[in-house]
């Protein structure tokens, strides 16, 4: 009950929310009064007054006292104090007594020559901020009054291995939140206790409720590793608490579970390790669930999208076209010149807008070869489903030729816009990538638009009527050959939107649309030929199975296991999940 109820709590991340908003209410505050911009100004408006004093030190003759005060700041391993220990080191920190002031140590820039005269720009010694003028613009002093603070070799040596170590530490500062998580987890390898207070620190100001965890929990791999058994024990406990994915080798080796390892010298941290380890794995088996849930879900839309098109042409004309695939590589090379337009001819910030335009461009060239398609040869084999077959795969061999010609053998680079790069984090361990739930949301779009398309306007009135009985709807004035024309052309533009989406997914080459024919029919048979509500539940369904088979038997034993269970399903139910009613004579 108690992992049950710490589950939903985790399941939606929302404690301490409160504080968590106020928090960062007041860092919107502050931003917007003091015109500060980036995580790194945040985080450095104030010098604590016991480094302010160390950095002091450095302004000193005595080689001695300046190696101990630079190893002193380098030992604290805040990142913050990274750009001081490189000045030192490149010969770039000075000292500086403005008129009227104090001597302070400062960090100096790149020299600017105004005349005669050489000035440089100065930067604050922990927090790398430009100094500035009465006039609020940036300060430039001339080079003679500052003095360079000399680091020698010893000093360099001294500092060097702490500075290679801040390099990795410096990330906390990035304003991506998966750097800051990565940086965290690296900190938490090194495991010096010197880290905690600069781990607590950004802790305190960090606004990603995921980083946050991952601050924690590298503060507590830190602390499993002191000499404390009470600090040890605590640590445990925290990281059962925040489910520690990354820590699940550190408890079961606390824990004595793993071979050749008897576990913390404690027995009380013995049985804490363990007990977080049993909570962290029925956590995983949950994340794991949810995964496979979304990755078939992922799956089944886009058998859905690929079906689409295929169980209108197919489904509803009766017309094998086995160049299905080949019009999705269309609608996939649409969007590669499409993006190649964005590219050449736009500028850069435009580039993410390419893929909105590139929707409505691979449906207008799919569907223009399938409306040639139709008028040159589909129309003339109606009823004829052999020669169907055979033509059909013709083109489907001529078009990859095209295709090979044009944009050569290899696969083309189709990028993926800003706003279909990462994914939602919706607990520890699940991360639905943009790209996959876009599809998804896709997938749903068209099947609306299929529906509204064909039950609610006179055009699918139409299709609907030819498609049922051709002699009877020619007799009303419907034109059919119209009609057969624009239906191929609806189902081949539908087919270059899966082709879209698919290149944000998957490779783009002249062989796509071979990789997918086979599950496209797959769909549209299982579901029902010509029904669209089984196209939707097979595809959803085959895409399922796939994501349940795969971690077992792998990814193309999978593919044949389904296989064979279609073939068998359709043998005790030939017109497949929903039957076309008919009326009998």
């Amino acid at each position: 009950m108690k992992q049950a109820g710490y589950m939903a709590l985790r399941l939606t991340p929302k404690s301490g929310l409160a504080r968590m908003m106020k928090a960062l209410s007041v860092l919107l505050l502050v931003f917007c009064i003091m015109g500060i911009q980036g995580t790194v100004d945040a985080r450095a408006a104030q010098t604590p007054s016991e480094i302010q004093a160390e950095i002091a030190k450095l302004n000193t003759k005595s080689r001695k006292k300046r190696t101990e005060a630079a190893v002193s700041l380098a030992k604290r391993g805040d990142p913050m104090l990274l750009s001081l220990l490189l000045a030192l080191r490149e010969g770039s920190l000075y000292a500086w007594k403005p008129a009227g002031g104090e001597a302070r140590v400062v960090i100096g820039g790149d020299a600017v020559k105004r005349g005669d005269k050489e000035f440089l720009p100065l930067f604050e010694a922990y927090s790398n901020a430009p100094l500035l003028d009465a006039l609020g613009k940036p300060l430039l002093v001339p080079i003679d009054q500052v003095k360079e603070i000399r680091a020698g070799r010893r000093i360099r040596r001294a500092i060097r291995p702490y500075v290679n170590r801040l390099k990795n530490s410096a990330q906390l500062l990035s304003p991506d939140p998966n750097i800051r998580r990565a940086a965290s987890t690296r900190m938490a390898r090194l495991g010096d206790p010197n880290l905690i207070s600069v781990l607590r620190k950004f802790l305190a100001a960090e606004p990603h409720w995921l980083t946050r965890i991952a601050f924690e929990e590298a503060i507590a791999l830190i602390e499993m590793k002191s000499v404390d058994a009470k600090v040890r024990l605590a640590a445990v406990r925290e990281l059962g608490e925040i489910n520690g994915l990354n820590a699940i080798g550190d408890l079961k080796t606390a824990a004595g579970l793993v071979a050749g390892n008897k576990g913390d010298t404690d027995p009380a941290v013995r049985a804490e390790a363990k007990a977080a380890v049993d909570e962290i794995e029925y956590y995983l088996g949950w994340t794991s669930f949810i995964d496979t849930i979304f990755r078939g879900a992922s799956l089944g839309s886009i058998f859905l999208l690929m079906a689409l098109g295929l169980a209108i042409v197919f489904g509803l004309m009766g017309v094998i076209n086995m160049a299905h695939g080949e019009l999705m590589m269309i609608g996939a090379y649409a969007t590669f010149v499409v993006q190649g337009l964005f590219i050449s001819y736009l500028p850069e910030n435009l580039f993410g807008f390419y893929f909105i335009l590139a929707l409505p461009a691979a449906f207008t060239a799919a569907g223009l070869v399938g409306y040639l398609m139709e008028i040159s040869v589909i129309r003339h084999l109606y009823g004829r489903p052999l020669e169907t077959l055979l033509t059909t795969w013709g083109i489907s061999l001529v078009l990859q030729q095209v295709v090979r010609q044009v944009f050569g053998a290899q696969n083309v680079d189709v990028k993926a816009p800003s706003w279909l790069s990462g994914g939602y984090h919706l607990i520890i361990g699940v991360q639905f990538p943009y790209n996959r739930l876009f599809i998804i949301v896709l997938a749903a779009v068209c099947v609306a638009g299929t529906y509204l398309f064909l039950f609610r306007t006179r055009a699918g009135m139409r299709i609907r009527a030819v498609t049922q009985n051709r002699e009877m709807s020619t007799c009303l004035g419907v034109s059919s050959r119209r009609v057969d024309a624009w239906t191929f052309a609806s189902g081949a533009g539908l087919a270059g939107l899966a082709g879209a989406a698919l290149s944000q997914v998957g490779n783009v080459g002249p062989d796509l649309g071979q990789n997918y024919i086979v599950d496209s029919f797959m769909v549209v048979v299982t579901g029902g030929v010509g029904k669209l509500m089984g196209a939707i539940v097979a595809g959803l369904g085959l895409g399922g199975m796939n994501k349940l088979l795969e971690p077992a038997m792998g990814a193309v034993f999978a593919k044949v296991v389904i296989l064979i269970m279609v073939i068998l399903f359709l043998q005790r139910r030939p017109e497949g999940l929903f039957a076309t009613r008919a009326r009998g004579a």
